[in-house]
């Protein structure tokens, strides 16, 4: 198998976890949550500085329902590997020139 196709099934398969099983994904909270509940201390939390953000809470702005947390972790897929795709090229030119 070569490099490409090996490197394009990893993506479409990211994709599809990030996109179909996020619509299926839990709503009770995450383990730091459940911790701080039963600890009686989740009231003293304080918003992040990104709560406003447009990937806030694993949720796209502006988008309703499950497609927003489907549709927030394509975006997520697809920005790592923008950065990962653009870094590896930047350094593997680098690497060629000297």
């Amino acid at each position: 198998m070569s490099t490409r196709r090996l490197v394009s099934a990893g993506l479409v398969l990211s994709l599809l976890v990030a996109g179909v099983l996020s619509l299926v994904a839990s709503s009770h909270p995450d383990g730091l949550e459940f911790v701080a509940g039963a600890l009686g201390f989740d009231g003293s939390a304080q918003e992040s500085r990104t709560a406003s953000s447009p990937l806030a809470d694993y949720a796209v702005r502006g988008v309703d329902g499950g497609l927003s947390g489907g549709l927030a972790g394509i975006l997520g897929v697809l920005i790592v590997a923008a950065l990962s795709f653009g870094l590896f090229f930047a350094l593997r030119r680098r690497a060629t020139r000297s």
